[in-house]
């Protein structure tokens, strides 16, 4: 995926486990989630859907953005579908012995505050989980996505009345196109030193101007403050790149790089097609803590 050929996934998640990559994303969104393996981020073998839609299950489609993480003995799978019990889009959680699965629902939805949520991030901070998605939905004809944070239970169960509103578009590279859009999404949390750092995604993904920005905090649920530099990846059509975003990180040997993982429309002149490229690519933590992009 680095120096072969791009696999066509949308939101792709990396995590590794035994010296072993592993890889999801959006797939066949009516279906469940891919899962590929390597040894080298290079050459990728297909495993199949590390997580499958069964019969009667609690959502019918919309089978979005899964996230891996190994938490106290086991891995869970976070993910998002559209329920139309709910009558729109929730998030579940799912559980496996296995990095590669089956999984199984755990909590399915993981909780109804009665509006969209998608795009669901997993992090543990000295013991304490917490969750991060994006609020989701349409209002005065404009869709919009803003991303909130809550504290989980020690089990990953979820108490809805706990949420943090962290970051909504406000900066001029997230108003492209605000009549009808107005989104941040896909947020992803780490710690650095003292400090917090969350990357997330502007616009809409399936516009050429979709990019990476991120914003820091002195903890978990904030407040956040977007940095001035954003967005710090975006568009370069010269370069045929187009709606670059939905990352994803994983630690690299050195204390201040991350592999960054994203997606790229196949086609940037026709990115409405919803065909989406996986990408690695690089980022680093400078040394007056800015975040530099540097694409494969």
């Amino acid at each position: 995926m680095c120096k072969g050929k791009p696999i066509v996934l949308g939101d792709p998640f990396m995590y590794t486990y035994h010296n072993k990559y592993y890889l999801t994303g959006t797939g066949p969104a009516d279906q469940g989630f891919p899962c590929y393996v390597s040894y080298d981020m290079i050459n990728w073998e297909y495993q199949g859907l590390l997580w499958e839609k069964k019969q009667n299950c609690w959502a019918k489609g919309a089978f979005w953005a899964p996230e891996v993480i190994s938490y106290m003995g086991k891995f869970y799978l976070i993910y998002s579908g559209f329920s139309d019990q709910f009558k729109g889009l929730r998030l579940a959680l799912a559980v496996s012995d296995q990095p590669e699965g089956p999984f199984t629902d755990l909590y399915a939805p993981l909780f109804d505050g009665g509006f969209g949520a998608i795009d669901g991030h997993i992090f543990v901070d000295q013991g304490q989980p917490y969750l991060f998605f994006s609020k989701n939905g349409e209002r005065n004809g404009y869709s919009y996505g803003i991303i909130y944070g809550m504290k989980l239970n020690q089990d990953l169960s979820a108490v809805v009345t706990d949420t943090v509103k962290l970051l909504e578009a406000s900066q001029d590279w997230e108003r492209v196109n605000w009549a009808h859009n107005r989104c941040n999404e896909g947020p992803t949390v780490f710690k650095y030193e003292d400090t917090y750092y969350m990357t997330y995604s502007g616009n809409h993904t399936f516009e050429p101007n979709y990019g990476i920005g991120y914003a820091t905090a002195s903890s978990p649920l904030g407040p956040w403050t977007k940095a001035i530099e954003n967005p710090i990846a975006n568009k370069n059509m010269k370069m045929g790149v187009s709606g670059i975003g939905h990352n994803s990180l994983l630690a690299t040997s050195k204390r201040n790089e991350y592999f960054i993982i994203y997606h790229t429309h196949a086609d940037p002149k026709h990115p409405e097609n919803q065909k989406r490229h996986s990408h690695v690519g690089k980022l680093l933590i400078d040394q007056s803590g800015k975040l530099k992009f540097i694409p494969n």
